[in-house]
C-alpha cells in the first residue's frame, strides 16, 4: 500500500510540474520591450508624416518645428519612464500556479477514493470463502468486519456476513448482519425470514415476541407463499396454541414442496400434531371443521363491540426527528400475555394527527385478536424499519391498559425507544 501511494505521489508530481512550471515562469517583462518598441515605432512613424507634410507644402516651418519639438519631448518622455526603476508586478499566473499546487493533490486522492477501489490497498485483508460463500476463519470473518465498516453500504458482503455467522452458529451476530442488510434491501422478503429465525435463535430460541412476529409480518407482506415465512409463522402459531393458524400456513406451505419429499412429510406430521391437539380445545371440532372447508375460523370475524377507537398525534417536541414518509404502527396488544400484536394499522407521518379502529379484523394471526383478551395496551410507533418491532430510536406512545370496546383514546407520540 505505501508503495502504491508513493508511486502515485510521484505521478501526481510530474504532472504539476507541467502544469505549474510554465505558469511560475510567465513574467512581463517581454511586454515591456514590447511596448517600449512598438511606442518608438508610432515616433518615427509621425516624425516622417511631418517631413512628408513639409515637403507637399501642407506645413509651413513653423508649424514643422513645433511638431518636431513635440515629437521630441515626447520621446525623452518615453526614454525617462522606461530608465525609471519600477515595482515588480503582480504576476496573477504565479497565484494560479500556487492554487493549483494546493488543489490537484486534494482533488485526484478525492476522485480516487470517490470512483476508485480504495478496497484494493488492503491485500492482506483479501476475504477467503468457501465454496458455499460461508466463511469459517475467524480472522477472515475480522477482515470482512473492518472492510464494512469502511464500506457499510456493500449488501453482498453483508449478505455473506450474514450467512457465516448463521452457519457457525452465532445468532446474536447473524441477527446484526441481517438487520443491516434488510435496511440496504428491504424488498427481500426471504431476507426478513431469515432475520426472523435467527433473531429468534438468538434470543432464547422461542418464536414468541413482537419483534419476531413483526419480521414474519412483513416477510409475508412481501411474498404470502415465502416457505421460510409460512414454516416459522406455523411453529410460532404451535408455540402460541394456535393451532388453527398453524394449521393454515403449514397447509398453504404443503402446496408448495414436493409430494412425498421429507419436508412434505415433516409438516404432514406437523399438521396431524395441531389437529389433535385443536380437536383437544372447547369448540376445537367446529374450528377444524371450518378449516377443512376452506373457510375462515369463526372466532377470527371482527367483533365490533370490542373495537377501540382514538386519535394518534406527534409532539411538538419530536417532530423534528421523524420524516414524513416514515411509517407509524398503530397496534394493540395484551396488557398481560404475548406480546404479539392483536391488531395493526399502518399510516405515515404526514397523516398525523390521525383518528384510529382497532378491531379483530386487523389481526396478525387468526385466534389472537382483541376480543379475546380482558386488557389491552395501544401503542403508536413511528419505525424508521418499517416493522412493528420496536428498534432503539423509534418514536412511540402508549396508552394506559384499557378493556376492547375502549373509545376516544388520545395518544401522543413523546418518547423516543431506548
Amino acid at each position: 500500500m505505501i508503495l502504491f501511494w508513493i508511486l502515485c505521489a510521484a505521478l501526481l508530481l510530474v504532472a504539476m510540474l507541467f502544469v505549474i512550471l510554465p505558469l511560475w515562469r510567465k513574467d512581463s517583462s517581454g511586454n515591456d520591450v514590447l511596448r517600449d518598441a512598438a511606442n518608438l515605432g508610432v515616433l518615427r512613424d509621425q516624425s516622417a508624416e511631418l517631413e512628408t507634410d513639409l515637403r507637399n507644402g501642407l506645413l509651413t516651418s513653423e508649424t514643422y518645428e513645433q511638431g518636431k519639438h513635440e515629437l521630441q519631448a515626447r520621446l525623452l518622455e518615453e526614454v525617462k519612464l522606461s530608465g525609471q526603476p519600477v515595482k515588480p508586478p503582480h504576476i496573477p499566473a504565479k497565484t494560479l500556479a500556487i492554487i493549483l499546487a494546493v488543489l490537484l493533490p486534494v482533488f485526484s486522492v478525492s476522485l480516487y477514493l470517490a470512483i476508485g477501489s480504495p478496497d484494493a490497498l488492503f491485500p492482506q485483508e483479501a476475504i477467503v470463502a468457501d465454496a458455499d460463500g460461508i466463511i469459517r476463519s475467524d480472522e477472515m470473518l475480522q477482515s470482512l468486519e473492518r472492510k464494512l465498516k469502511r464500506r457499510p453500504d456493500n449488501h453482498d458482503d453483508w449478505w455473506m456476513l450474514a450467512r457465516s455467522y448463521t452457519s457457525l452458529k452465532r445468532f446474536a451476530e447473524a441477527a446484526r448482519a441481517y438487520r443491516e442488510l434488510v435496511k440496504l434491501v428491504p424488498g427481500e422478503a426471504q431476507l426478513w425470514a431469515n432475520y426472523a429465525d435467527v433473531f429468534a435463535m438468538a434470543h432464547g430460541q422461542t418464536l414468541q415476541g413482537e419483534e419476531v412476529a413483526g419480521l414474519l409480518g412483513k416477510a409475508l407482506e412481501l411474498d404470502a407463499n415465502n416457505m421460510t415465512a409460512l414454516a416459522l409463522s406455523g411453529s410460532a402459531a404451535m408455540e402460541r396454541g394456535n393451532y388453527a393458524a398453524a394449521i393454515t400456513h403449514w397447509e398453504k406451505l404443503i402446496s408448495r414442496v414436493q409430494p412425498g419429499s421429507e419436508d412434505a412429510q415433516m409438516f404432514n406430521s406437523g399438521i396431524q400434531r395441531a389437529r389433535e391437539l385443536l380437536l383437544a380445545q372447547p369448540g376445537g371440532r367446529e374450528k377444524l371443521a371450518q378449516l377443512s372447508s376452506g373457510g375462515a375460523p369463526a372466532s377470527a370475524a371482527a367483533n365490533p363491540a370490542a373495537s377501540i377507537t382514538g386519535s394518534v398525534s406527534l409532539s411538538p417536541a419530536l417532530a423534528g426527528k421523524a420524516a414524513p414518509d416514515d411509517t407509524v404502527f398503530i397496534l394493540a396488544r395484551a396488557a398481560q400475555g404475548p406480546n404479539m400484536p392483536l391488531a395493526v394499522l399502518r399510516k405515515q407521518v404526514k397523516d398525523l394527527p390521525v383518528k384510529f379502529t382497532l378491531d379483530d379484523s386487523m389481526a396478525m394471526q387468526p385466534q389472537l385478536k382483541l376480543s379475546g383478551f380482558d386488557q389491552v395496551v395501544v401503542v403508536a410507533r413511528v419505525s424508521r424499519s418499517g416493522t412493528p418491532a420496536a428498534q432503539p430510536g423509534d418514536l412511540q406512545g402508549l396508552s394506559g391498559a384499557v378493556k376492547p370496546g375502549a373509545r376516544g383514546l388520545n395518544i401522543v407520540i413523546d418518547s423516543a425507544v431506548p
